[in-house]
């Protein structure tokens, strides 16, 4: 066929399921004005941009099901999208304009709260913080926390399988939920909205489609697990000298604390010297600066009081045996806030020092500080200058690998074309280590776009068939978010 007949039936076509996608939705939650489409085809760092034929905005999964069978009879590919604030690209199309952005922002309902049963279904477009809410109005908790819960959305949560600072007590999004509603790569719909604990009834379809990042179906819906509100909640920051310190501290804090000890995160000196730089209000915990800083939260079920001492108890023993140099002890909710800060506010401090390169890595937590070291010294001779900053999750293993500029003789960082110029050398150099280290090359954040080439690299050759084997029995077509994860096949 002639190109220009091509193209031609190819317009017609994207004509006619613009149509029938107006015919679904609605003219208005159908947009294809590129002014309007912005905000949905650039992700959250700024590193990916992409086009769409339209952006579709359903409002209920019947609605998502009608658009999905429109686009595999025309063999459109769909880009699902929650609140859009992931960190690999993961829910941006690519530069072809021929997909579609399925954004699930207006199916936003908390559909029911169980509270004798302790379960919420909501739906994929609700931000976590409303899910939250609708937790704490039933006298219950939702152990999910992140520093975007205000705009990520429980079905990115999920699809991402996303983790935060409760991950060492709670879990991850994973453990966090009980049942999904999805709807295939063909249209159908899938309601697995059990609350159930136990439903020993053959494969876990639920597990499929969490962390999945919508390459095998769309989220529409998820019945989520919640837990007792504590009494009070502990917040003591501790000055340190290095990780292998703060292993020390963490394990005597297990064993004092039991389940008691709900999160415990580090950062190094770097980080609290840019959020002091950058964050208004900021102010340093401690008279003398560490190399080190570790923050532990208890969550008390029997009182602030017996949480504070038991807080008093871990930090004097721990000083007492040289793992920690001092320790602050929030007293109010106002400290405890503000020593939380320190921690929540790295991200928008780093992004205010300028570019970086991220790394979401996660090694056993016996083997964090050995990696550091590593790492450390391998940058040092590798890439000369450039600065380490950092954080994370030390519970559960997880650090959030960040690098900055080198800085020259002025104070000047290195100018940011030729930094961003050294990621792929970074993330090679790094990603080796933590498989030396019996590691993982994405903790939380998901693959996306960003570590997909380095997914192939480093995952084994069985676990890369038995995701592709996974991809092609439930979405045949390769429509479902392609090129995400794992390779668009060739067409």
């Amino acid at each position: 066929m002639p190109a220009a007949e091509a193209d031609a039936d190819a317009r017609a076509t994207a004509d006619a399921l613009l149509a029938r996608l107006r015919d679904i939705v609605g003219a208005s939650h159908v947009i294809t004005d590129a002014a309007d489409q912005a905000p949905f085809l650039t992700d959250w760092r700024r590193r990916y941009t992409g086009r769409a034929l339209a952006v579709v905005r359903p409002g209920s999964t019947q609605e998502v099901a009608a658009v999905v069978r429109a686009c595999a009879d025309t063999r459109t590919a769909v880009v699902p999208q929650g609140g859009n604030t992931g960190l690999v690209g993961g829910a941006t199309p690519d530069a072809s304009g021929r997909a579609i952005v399925l954004s699930l922002r207006r199916m936003n309902a908390i559909r029911e709260v169980d509270a004798a049963n302790a379960t919420l279904v909501a739906e994929a477009g609700c931000t976590l913080a409303e899910a939250q809410a609708a937790a704490e109005s039933a006298g219950l908790m939702l152990a999910l926390t992140l520093a975007s819960q205000g705009s990520c959305t429980v079905g990115g949560n999920l699809s991402t399988n996303a983790g935060g600072v409760q991950v060492l007590r709670y879990g991850n999004a994973r453990e966090q939920c009980l049942g999904l509603e999805v709807v295939t790569a063909s249209g159908d719909v899938w309601n697995g909205l059990s609350g159930l604990r136990k439903d020993n009834t053959g494969y876990d379809l639920r597990d499929l489609f969490i962390g999945a990042e919508g390459t095998l179906g769309v989220i529409t819906a998820a019945c989520l697990r919640l837990h007792p509100k504590p009494r009070a909640r502990v917040i003591c920051l501790f000055a340190l000298d290095d990780l292998h310190a703060a292993t020390r501290l963490l394990m005597r804090a297990q064993a004092m604390a039991g389940p008691a000890l709900t999160a415990f995160e580090v950062f190094n000196a770097l980080c609290l010297d840019l959020v002091l730089k950058h964050v208004d209000g900021a102010r340093a915990p401690f008279a003398e600066r560490a190399p080190q800083y570790a923050l532990l939260e208890l969550s008390d079920h029997e009182s602030e009081v017996h949480g504070i001492a038991l807080a008093e108890a871990i930090a004097a023993a721990a000083i007492d045996a040289g793992e920690a140099r001092d320790a602050v002890i929030a007293q109010n909710g106002a400290q405890a806030k503000a020593l939380w800060a320190l921690r929540e506010n790295l991200s928008e401090a780093q992004a205010r020092e300028g570019k970086n390169l991220k790394l979401d890595i996660s090694v056993p937590v016996s083997r964090v500080a050995a990696f550091v070291d590593a790492a450390r010294e391998a940058l040092g001779s590798e890439q000369p200058g450039i600065r380490l900053v950092t954080f994370g999750h030390l519970g559960d293993g997880n650090l959030h690998f960040n690098l900055s500029p080198p800085l020259d003789t002025d104070g000047r960082p290195e100018p940011e074309a030729s930094f961003l110029a050294r990621q792929n050398a970074v993330y090679r150099l790094v990603h080796d280590l933590v498989l030396e280290h019996a590691g993982s090359i994405s903790a939380e954040h998901g693959i996306g776009q960003l570590r997909r080439d380095e997914l192939l690299r480093t995952k084994p050759e069985p676990a890369l068939a038995l995701m592709r084997a996974i991809k092609q029995a439930l979405d045949p077509d390769d429509l479902m978010n392609p090129g995400k994860l794992i390779p668009r096949r060739p067409s």
